[in-house]
């Protein structure tokens, strides 16, 4: 039996690019297509993997309803986790350090969302005081959120300001719920109420 030359067996091991020239099969090439095409992949996924977990975040407050039916959902979900926090005892500093955190997220979602689409709305529909006063508020929430971040998380105070943030937020809270916003769905039509929903629901899908 022949045995095939060196040139034979490099020829069987590879192919004809377009104008017949011989290619190498694999290579630098054939690595670097690779490499490009799982880093793509990759980032593909973690693209996805973002949008499902902000539509995740978002969809309880997009399935409640309307804009204001979306916010008091919010507070609740704020409320309960306020609760979880103040359930526990001064040994859990992991506990509520992941909790603050948690906190500190769905707040700043809900500022975003009020502050960019709902008080501007208040203010058009002649409520500019009302909606100056619940800006102020938020400053006033923010500050707590600081002071909690930067204080032990298993000191006596760390409860005591969580207590206090509490209370600020629940007669925030009542003020929009009783009042402001129910007052302000009832002055917009039907139309210029979904409108507010879609912006409100855009607002909070960026930071969700």
């Amino acid at each position: 039996m022949a045995t095939k030359t060196q040139n034979e067996t490099r020829a069987d091991n590879q192919t004809r690019d377009s104008k017949g020239r011989f290619k190498e099969e694999g290579g630098w090439g054939g690595s670097f297509g690779a490499i490009a095409g799982a880093t793509a992949a990759g980032a593909a996924l973690g693209v996805l993997a973002m949008l499902g977990r902000k539509v995740a975040v978002q969809s309880p407050t997009a399935m409640a309803g309307d804009w204001m039916d979306g916010l008091i959902a919010e507070h609740k979900a704020v409320l309960k986790l306020l609760d979880a926090i103040e359930a526990t005892d001064d040994s859990a500093v992991a506990r509520r350090k992941l909790m603050l955190t948690q906190l500190k997220h769905a707040l700043a979602k809900h500022a975003i969302e009020e502050e960019n689409v709902i008080y501007p709305a208040l203010r058009e529909a002649g409520k500019i005081a009302d909606a100056d006063e619940l800006n102020s508020e938020h400053g006033y929430v923010k500050q707590h959120l600081y002071e909690l971040d930067n204080m032990p998380a298993g000191s006596a105070s760390f409860l005591a300001t969580i207590r206090t943030l509490r209370g600020e937020l629940e007669e925030h809270m009542r003020d929009e719920e009783e009042q402001l916003f129910p007052q302000l769905r009832a002055s917009l039509s039907d139309e210029k109420n979904a409108l507010l929903t879609r912006a409100m629901n855009r607002e909070g899908f960026k930071v969700a």
